[in-house]
């Protein structure tokens, strides 16, 4: 299995099977830079809309074209049928958010149930046709990339390619528009137009990615790979870059991954690469994972737990607490026996003066001493400027002279 699994991902396992496995790459990361602005506008579950949206589109061109041709299953009619319902439901969404008083995930919700259950009752007419029932239907389901020709792979590659490049191209403008519409409003830019044009990108990554990944799964594509990049960073340009990434290693792996085992669904096997993804995002972050912040924690209580001990010893107090007797022993502070050593007396002489000063800056100045994070978890000297710092030193020799 490992064999075969690497003769996918190194492209040596046909050229269909390389440019299935190419196209899910290029749509996987294309779904994550178009789905960063989604996430940035708070739009995430509009993307879950337009991909349930496209089912009765998706059964209305199958059956035009059965009765036309005879064959309904011709992927270029059926996801021109899939688009032409999704920007319906974005239009629709967009009128019941504007023209009534329900908010927009009401509306949402209202617009996903009414156009699936269309697309339910529509999948039921075509099981009654003459024309094969809805066999063909089922792979926009839940993806195959198994089954897909090469013609419906190219074209799965080049339409991902291109809605990446127009992303890419507008990125400054939806970068704008996505932090503070207001402004860009206010800078002479048609915020309208391009609200409608990211619209119409994440229309057409939904209406792409439905041979892959299928109508049910697709907004993983979209949502998965900006979340996991919001984990390592909190900058719009790389977070494109690393929700691009992140995208298109869960395309690549799940696709090879489907390829090995035919009978398995290529939409559930990338998005539970893509899940795999995010899991090592939320732990292994440096700066928002678990772990990253457990050990910021871990280092806080000592701090913390190191400075009560310290200030214990000045006032004369025995160290009582565990983590900080435990911590002030490492240190060389206290004896065995919970005596202070000459080292750990000066240790607690300065740690007092710092505490003093802290101290008299929260009552000369308790605005700034409450809103600041770092009081009194840190040598003064690092949080406040020097002449500050000199002034405090003044005003606590005055009011407790040696």
């Amino acid at each position: 299995m490992l064999a075969e699994l690497w003769r996918f991902l190194s492209l040596d396992a046909g050229y269909n099977a390389a440019v299935v496995v190419i196209g899910a790459a290029i749509l996987g990361a294309g779904g994550g830079v178009v789905g960063c602005f989604g996430l940035l506008r708070k739009r995430s579950l509009l993307s879950d809309a337009v991909s349930h949206a496209t089912l009765p589109g998706i059964a209305l061109a199958f059956i035009t074209m059965a009765f036309l041709t005879g064959q309904g299953r011709q992927l270029h009619w059926l996801m021109l049928g899939a688009a032409g319902a999704a920007l319906l439901a974005v239009l629709a969404v967009g009128w019941i958010k504007n023209r009534t008083r329900l908010p927009e995930d009401s509306a949402i919700g209202t617009v996903l149930a009414t156009f699936f259950g269309a697309g339910i009752v529509l999948l039921s007419v075509i099981q009654t046709m003459r024309t094969g029932g809805q066999a063909g239907l089922e792979y926009l389901l839940l993806g195959s990339a198994a089954g897909m020709l090469l013609g419906e792979a190219q074209l799965v590659a080049v339409a991902s390619l291109v809605v990446t490049l127009v992303a890419l191209l507008f990125l400054k403008e939806f970068g704008l528009v996505a932090f503070d519409e207001d402004y860009a409003r206010a800078m002479g830019y048609p915020t309208a137009r391009l609200d409608l044009l990211m619209m119409a990108l994440l229309v057409g990554i939904t209406v792409i990615g439905l041979p892959i990944v299928g109508l049910v799964l697709i907004i993983a594509i979209v949502i998965i790979p900006p979340v996991a990049a919001r984990f390592w960073t909190d900058r719009l340009l790389p977070m494109i870059g690393i929700a691009a990434f992140i995208g298109a290693i869960g395309g690549y792996l799940g696709a090879a991954i489907s390829g090995i085992r035919p009978n398995l669904p290529t939409g559930g096997i990338i998005v539970l690469t893509l899940t795999a993804l995010f899991a090592m995002s939320l732990l292994l972050a440096p700066r928002r994972g678990v772990l990253a912040q457990a050990v910021r924690y871990l280092r806080f209580r000592l701090t913390i737990a190191e400075r009560q001990g310290l200030l214990a010893i000045a006032a004369c107090q025995p160290v009582l607490e565990p983590l900080s007797r435990l911590r002030l022993k490492r240190q060389g502070w206290l004896t065995a026996t919970g005596q202070p050593t000459t080292t750990g007396l000066s240790a607690a002489r300065r740690i007092a003066r710092d505490q003093a000063l802290w101290d008299r800056w929260l009552e000369d100045y308790p605005g700034e001493a409450f809103a600041s994070d770092h009081w009194a978890t840190g040598p003064i000297e690092q949080a406040l400027p020097a002449d500050l710092v000199a002034e405090l030193d003044r005003r606590v020799r005055a009011a407790h002279p040696a």
